[in-house]
């Protein structure tokens, strides 16, 4: 799904989740408070796969090394 950047999109949320998130954030505005809570989940997301991807390499090149001949 294509979007252009900067778009917007409008939502209805449960207003006792924004305020929650507006209270635990400092956050004052219910808008920045969402995007606050998406941007960290993204962000989040993107570490998530930065630690797989470094603990996976070590395994990938182990198995990538071509075995010497046994027997």
């Amino acid at each position: 799904m294509a979007v252009a950047k900067g778009a917007k999109v409008a939502v209805s949320l449960d207003a006792e989740l924004v305020v929650e998130v507006m209270v635990l954030a400092g956050i004052g505005s219910p808008q920045d408070a969402v995007e606050a809570v998406v941007r960290d989940y993204i962000a989040r997301g993107h570490r998530t796969e930065a630690c797989v991807q470094l603990r996976d390499e070590p395994r990938r090149e182990r198995d990538a090394t071509p075995q010497p001949p046994q027997g």
